[in-house]
């Protein structure tokens, strides 16, 4: 398997300036856009960007200040054999500077620059937060490898094409895990490794297999969760597109038995994926089914170990 790298692409734009004036600091990142552009595209395994204070120290505070604890009763619980984290996508349910932040960057002048970086044309935001908004995973939290669902399951012409993800974690260890991993397209190896570091941002595109997850549990103390904020955009096309589900893959390292079980659970997801499609079905009926399958195994275990 290819030795992964850390990630050695990082960019720090200049120092904020009193131009920047709103939630995102456009006039400092509009300065690095050149440098960026050019190099988002050549960036390996697939283009991708790691962005360094990627807000301004004082929004960054605010926004790592009002993060919702994962006590509330609003997350959605994603734990299943491919992953273990809880999710946060209703914009009626943020508190309130979180939420003016998501709503700036799913404003035009910030998709704009988005479409910019990138080189995709006609860009769109997405404010229902398809599978985005707030994540975050505590001890033993994981995400397999994969990669996304291609079509919003709620717009049919709606292609996705780019993933912006926002950490929050203030004093993070890069001894506890956590890092996202980028994998080359066949599965062969780990190309690059981006820790979640307080105010980093990564930006990579989605419309071709981008690999990518932190598929080792976090080995962070009891009551800290790796925390970020994930927003997705898309294009609309003229025609329905043929979906496809979160596609999870298997390690070369992986044994059999892991490989089989990350498959069958993959073809569950997809079953989920296709009904909340065609049904209109919300992420908190899937939470509500997996909690209650969690308490029933959890009881069983308990019950054994009696």
């Amino acid at each position: 398997m290819t030795e992964a790298i850390a990630s050695s692409n990082a960019i720090v734009a200049g120092p904020g300036t009193v131009l920047d004036g709103g939630l995102f600091p456009y006039a400092r990142w509009q300065a690095a856009l050149p440098a960026l552009r050019h190099r988002y595209s050549r960036h390996l395994p697939f283009p991708h960007a790691h962005l360094v204070d990627f807000f301004n120290a004082d929004i960054a505070a605010r926004i790592a200040d009002e993060f919702p604890s994962s006590t509330s009763e609003e997350w959605v619980h994603w734990k299943h054999y491919n992953e273990n984290k809880l999710g946060l996508t209703k914009r009626a349910l943020f508190p309130p500077f979180i939420g003016k932040v998501v709503d700036e960057l799913n404003a035009a002048p910030f998709v704009s620059w988005l479409s910019e970086l990138t080189g995709i044309e006609g860009l769109v935001a997405d404010p229902s937060l398809d599978g985005g908004g707030l994540h975050q995973a505590g001890t033993s939290g994981f995400l397999n490898v994969h990669t996304d669902f291609t079509t919003h399951h709620h717009q049919p012409t709606w292609r996705r094409r780019v993933n912006l993800i926002v950490y929050l974690n203030r004093n993070w260890d890069e001894a506890w895990g956590g890092a996202i991993e980028l994998w080359d397209r066949d599965m062969r190896g780990c190309v690059v490794r981006i820790p979640p570091l307080f105010n980093h941002a990564v930006i990579f595109n989605t419309d071709q297999p981008s690999y990518h997850g932190f598929p080792e549990p976090l080995r962070c103390p009891s009551g800290v969760t790796r925390r970020s904020l994930a927003l997705y955009y898309y294009t609309i096309e003229k025609t329905a597109q043929t979906a496809r589900s979160t596609d999870y893959r298997p390690r070369p390292s992986d044994p059999f038995v892991t490989q089989a079980m990350i498959w069958t659970d993959k073809q569950l997801v997809h079953l989920y994926s296709r009904a909340k499609s065609r049904l209109g079905l919300s992420d908190d009926f899937a939470s509500a089914a997996l909690r209650m399958l969690h308490r029933v195994a959890r009881g069983r275990r308990d019950r054994d170990g009696a």
